[in-house]
């Protein structure tokens, strides 16, 4: 494995191409691109920010069309999932915006939620998960996820976590841009100082509600 040295900037400009040119033959031209700054950059990084934040999971480029009305067939991003538990972990993404960064969980499974409203609804897990999403907050994350229009049945409507108890997922995110720092090797210690800020929340998810 290559030592990491950043990601490069032509990977936005790559993506920014892409989204004019999504079909096969512009991919085919283009896949030794996407393999220099792409790719092999975020395999490099997340090799590295393995030992502290767990293994990751390099999204595959292609789009599963099948049941979508959208048949562009390449996905214009790259994202990545960093995990030690199932659905629960550290989120990373390049597109022609830029890069994200995120936290949280994504899986939706029955007893998962159930013990997600459980711990939201007990008084002192709710109140940490409370805490840990308004420190996110003024920290520049966006706290979203799928979401209910109202609080769950069984949960009385003036609850006072009653946002947090609509969330089916929950994470937080960040949206970078592109930083002068991005180019650099300098980036694996900025995502790795972001990622330990949302740490609590996966903590939080491991601890209370994990898959």
């Amino acid at each position: 494995m290559e030592t990491f040295t950043g990601i490069p900037t032509a990977a936005s400009a790559f993506y920014a191409e892409l989204e004019d040119n999504n079909n096969r033959d512009w991919w085919l031209a283009h896949k030794a691109m996407y393999d220099a700054v792409v790719r092999l950059p975020l395999e490099s990084l997340l090799a590295e920010l393995a030992p502290v934040f767990g293994p990751a999971k390099l999204f595959r480029p292609n789009r599963d069309v099948r049941f979508s009305p959208d048949k562009s067939p390449y996905k214009t991003a790259q994202g990545a999932f960093v995990s030690n538990h199932e659905g629960v972990g550290f989120y990373l993404q390049v597109s022609a915006d830029g890069l994200l960064l995120g936290g949280g969980f994504h899986s939706t499974s029955p007893a998962q939620l159930a013990r997600y409203r459980t711990a939201v609804d007990a008084p002192v897990s709710g109140d940490a998960l409370a805490g840990i999403a308004q420190a996110l907050s003024e920290s520049g994350f966006s706290v979203d996820g799928n979401r209910l229009k109202t609080v769950p049945r069984g949960f009385p409507k003036d609850h006072a976590r009653a946002e947090l108890l609509k969330h089916r997922t929950l994470s937080a995110s960040m949206h970078l841009g592109q930083p002068d720092w991005m180019e650099t090797a300098g980036a694996r210690n900025e995502v790795a100082r972001r990622w330990e800020q949302l740490r609590p929340l996966v903590d939080w998810t491991i601890r209370y509600a994990a898959p």
